[in-house]
């Protein structure tokens, strides 16, 4: 009896655990007695219940919180703050909620850190109802600016005008294709600067006094830029100068961007760069490669006092020698000589303007050297590698001695009338007188005494 007694209380209890233990069984319980046949269906009654153990076998008693499975913890509900929100309303208030819940949990335990995550996203989510990028035009014109929409969704950048992140991702942003200002696509229609690549094309020139301030006073104490109120004290915001223009601007005009300040290189050679404004910023890197300093005229003594910038002008004065040959050479044209300097047609055009890249490069030391090496390729063309620029070479006609001369040698003068070429001791010891000018003086005046001409006429 002890056997039979055994085995009906092991199914009984069977039965109990697959009724009422299994929280699965709760739920898929009363289909499966719907879909079994009744006969076979098997009720639990009130007899069902734990039975009672036998004499000696010890008695458990099983607390609902140890036998949920570990089914206490909420693993299905939705998250803190409602990313199916479809509106703003919605999405501010999950991210209040989101908010609130930051502030409840533990300083940085790991649910704080995941709730943050989610304020970010849902931040992100406002964003994009904001800021739609649906049905945005290409190309917008706006005060001289010509914007591009970008494509690019990975790059993060800083719009221009609100000074705020950028997030490529969800929102719509322009690039000008002229002064490289960036901004939102709400924020076209809030600008106010022109592009300056208008005044780089129409009035292509420096500031050439170094800081010009004249005070908040003369500014009214506003920014020069977008006329918000600044003062020196930081109240309502900070004034920060410009060192290129002088004047004062707000922290969203003025993001103490560094810049080289032309004004301080020409006339102290002073190429550490100082905090200049945006538009100042954009001004100076598109003026950057522009040949507009005439620095014979702006500071002649800076050639007794930078050795370098005396060998720049002579040796482009010697490739403006070189020039005729090259236009007038069949070979130096196929082999495109001239394009070794197409990043400075300036060089090939005159020999006093300068740009500050190239100024950089001198103080730097590269400009000497790529230059050196140019006129050296130029020298050997027309000295070495082509017959027809070799015959182009002068014989000095005062001495009639030596190699073939070619003007922009070292040891020779060219006379600054007819452009013959002499040595320069010879030309010198002859008192500067130039033979070939010298015969057609004699030749005009041969002509002019004959009979029937009127020499005064």
């Amino acid at each position: 009896m002890k056997g039979w007694d055994a085995m009906e209380y092991d199914e009984k209890l069977a039965r109990f655990r697959q009724a009422h233990l299994n929280p699965f069984n709760k739920l898929l319980g009363p289909r499966q007695h719907e879909q079994e046949p009744s006969g076979k269906a098997q009720e639990v009654t009130s007899e069902d219940t734990l039975p009672e153990l036998p004499a000696g076998e010890p008695e458990f008693h099983f607390s609902e919180r140890v036998m949920d499975l570990g089914l206490s913890e909420d693993h299905f509900s939705r998250p803190v703050g409602l990313f199916l929100a479809s509106d703003v309303q919605q999405l501010r208030q999950a991210i209040e909620e989101c908010k609130q819940v930051i502030l409840e949990l533990p300083e940085q335990s790991e649910k704080q850190k995941d709730a943050v995550v989610r304020l970010i996203h849902l931040r992100l989510k406002l964003q994009e109802l904001k800021d739609p990028n649906e049905e945005e035009p290409n190309i917008r014109v706006l005060l001289e600016h010509r914007f591009y929409k970008e494509k690019s969704k990975s790059v993060k950048q800083t719009c221009d005008k609100c000074n705020t992140i950028i997030w490529g991702l969800i929102q719509t942003w322009y690039t000008c294709t002229g002064c490289y200002y960036r901004c939102h696509s709400k924020c076209l229609n809030l600008i106010s600067k022109p592009c300056v690549s208008s005044k780089v094309s129409h009035q292509a020139e420096y500031e050439l006094n170094i800081c010009p301030e004249t005070g908040l006073d003369s500014q009214d104490y506003r920014c020069a830029e977008c006329r918000a109120p600044i003062s020196l004290r930081g109240v309502p915001s900070e004034a920060r100068q410009c060192d290129y223009t002088g004047q004062y601007y707000c922290s969203h005009c003025h993001w103490n961007d560094l810049a080289v300040i032309p004004a301080r290189v020409v006339h102290n050679w002073d190429f550490e760069p100082r905090k200049v404004s945006r538009c100042s910023m954009r001004y100076l890197a598109l003026m950057v490669s522009r040949p507009v300093l005439r620095l014979r005229e702006i500071n002649p003594l800076l050639f007794n006092y930078v050795e370098e910038l005396v060998e720049i002008r002579k040796l482009r004065q010697d490739i403006l020698l070189m020039k005729p040959y090259f236009i007038t050479c069949k070979e130096a044209m196929e082999a495109r000589l001239l394009l070794q300097l197409q990043d400075r047609q300036h060089f090939v055009e005159n020999d006093e303007m300068y740009s500050i890249q190239d100024l950089l490069e001198v103080h730097m030391g590269r400009l000497s050297c790529s230059l050196t090496e140019i006129h050296t390729l130029f020298a050997k063309h027309i000295k070495l590698d082509c017959e027809r620029c070799q015959a182009k070479g002068f014989v000095c006609e005062l001495c009639k001695e030596g190699d073939v001369l070619f003007p922009f040698d070292s040891h020779t003068s060219v006379c600054t009338d007819c452009s013959a070429v002499f040595h320069r001791d010879c030309y010198y010891d002859n008192s500067t007188t130039c033979p070939k000018c010298a015969r057609l003086n004699l030749r005009k005046q041969s002509l002019f005494q004959e009979p029937g001409l009127d020499v005064d006429a």
